[in-house]
């Protein structure tokens, strides 16, 4: 797959979330980057890539569900903090 702007962004994408579950204790056990269409040969063709998450066990949605619930609820409390206004 040629390494296009969009794809690159995707690649980066899926590391930093990668980095970031890891952080937080989950590993999502397939990340991959895919273009709109399944052909590769129309890869260079992509005006975006996506980041597919793959599949995973049902503890692991729970670990992930956990994770952004209690970063939501601490983005919640810092922004009640600043005096922000949803």
């Amino acid at each position: 797959m040629p390494h296009t702007p969009k794809i690159r962004e995707a690649l980066e994408a899926r590391d930093a979330l990668a980095t970031a579950l890891t952080r937080a204790g989950v590993q999502l056990p397939a990340m991959d980057i895919r273009t709109p269409w399944a052909d590769d040969r129309r890869a260079r063709e992509a005006p975006y890539a996506l980041v597919h998450l793959g599949v995973c066990s049902a503890p692991v949605a729970l670990a992930l569900a956990d994770v952004i619930t209690r970063g939501a609820a601490e983005g919640r409390a810092v922004g009640s903090a600043e005096g922000v206004v949803e």
